[in-house]
């Protein structure tokens, strides 16, 4: 395969992986606590696209590796006592089926156990690293420093972790994060109660984006079927000139 056909495919992997990071972004606007995410390209040198016997290889446009924006979403009120939003850095940490997991989207009810968890069903952990055990009736109150509170007793404090590299922060799903690194308390972050911070995602920008990549993605099939029509015909060429 000529250079122009390998650089030409490159292009079109790369786009499909943005098509594809587009739609689950566009997909999750109303997803609560969903942040974006975004894709940071590089070029990558392609031992098999060296031309001819000169040992010059040609480069082809990868996605180095997607990243996500952790910015912070609108808040809206919702009035209802559990829902939590955060605002600031940080995550509600909650417990997962196969361990520690993190998330912005504070839409929490109550288990038929008496547990405070998540609409999946995983426990909220507090700082002393237990569950929150709650009543089915009574206002819930909860202090901007995530103190929770029923009927006048004190049921404990929601543990709101952070991590020092983003990096470390790795989605899982929609509305969760798992962490490579060890979590720390967060900084200057606040809890609001009776409302929910929606996705980061700009609609508009998206829908812009999807249609930019989409162009791409059809001029770049151009070019690779422009690149198979000039070697069919210069195979073509070459067998009229030796016949």
């Amino acid at each position: 395969m000529d250079p122009l056909m390998i650089s030409a495919a490159g292009g079109l992997r790369a786009r499909m992986e943005s098509l594809d990071m587009l739609a689950n972004n566009l997909a999750n606007t109303e997803t609560s606590g969903y942040k974006t995410d975004r894709e940071f390209y590089n070029l990558y040198v392609s031992p098999e696209a060296t031309e001819g016997g000169e040992g010059t290889a040609s480069t082809l446009p990868v996605i180095e590796r997607p990243w996500t924006d952790f910015s912070q979403g609108t808040l809206r009120p919702t009035g209802s006592d559990l829902d939590l939003a955060l605002t600031g850095k940080g995550f509600f940490a909650v417990e997962g089926p196969s361990g520690d997991l993190y998330t912005r989207n504070g839409s929490f009810r109550v288990s038929p156990s008496g547990l405070l968890v998540t609409a999946e069903g995983y426990p909220l952990r507090t700082v002393s690293g237990g569950k929150l055990h709650v009543q089915s009736s009574g206002a819930i109150e909860v202090s901007a420093e995530g103190a929770v509170r029923q009927d006048g007793q004190s049921l404990g404090q929601l543990e709101i972790a952070d991590f020092a590299e983003p990096a470390a922060v790795i989605k899982q799903g929609a509305s969760y994060f798992r962490s490579t690194a060890p979590a720390q308390p967060a900084s200057g972050t606040h809890v609001e109660q009776g409302k929910l911070e929606g996705s980061n995602v700009g609609a508009a920008e998206s829908a812009v984006r999807l249609v930019s990549v989409m162009r791409q993605f059809e001029m770049l099939q151009k070019a690779v079927s422009l690149g198979s029509q000039m070697n069919s015909e210069a195979v073509q060429e070459v067998a009229r000139v030796a016949s």
